[in-house]
């Protein structure tokens, strides 16, 4: 089987920032680097050719999103990485956003910080 290397684009821009080259662990809500970059996948989207009879995968993209916030910033929560502190009530408790009322943190002297 040939793993095909998936496109990795912006999706406010739609331009194209790289490629990986097995994306079988890449699914929304991970994150992947390039070039120093770090990015947060939304969507993954597949398309297949018809050879010989049979659908056969011919490319995958990704559309990403720049992270904003550091790595350091992000804790692992019940098996997944989330932005902040996921103890407080506000926390959104994503990879993608923080929380409504401080979405930009850091959670360390929020106002809106309760646990």
């Amino acid at each position: 089987m040939n793993l095909v290397p998936a496109q990795v684009f912006l999706t406010d821009t739609a331009q194209c920032v790289g490629e990986v080259p097995s994306p079988t662990t890449e699914q929304p809500g991970s994150l992947v680097e390039i070039e120093g970059s770090v990015y947060a996948i939304l969507e993954r989207r597949h398309r297949y050719s018809l050879r010989s009879g049979r659908y056969c995968l011919d490319k995958i993209a990704l559309y990403v999103r720049p992270i904003e916030t550091s790595l350091t910033e992000r804790t692992l929560w019940q098996g997944q990485w989330v932005i902040g502190d996921p103890g407080c009530e506000y926390n959104a408790r994503s990879v993608l956003i923080r929380c409504a009322p401080n979405p930009n943190g850091p959670c360390q002297g929020c106002r809106f910080y309760t646990s």
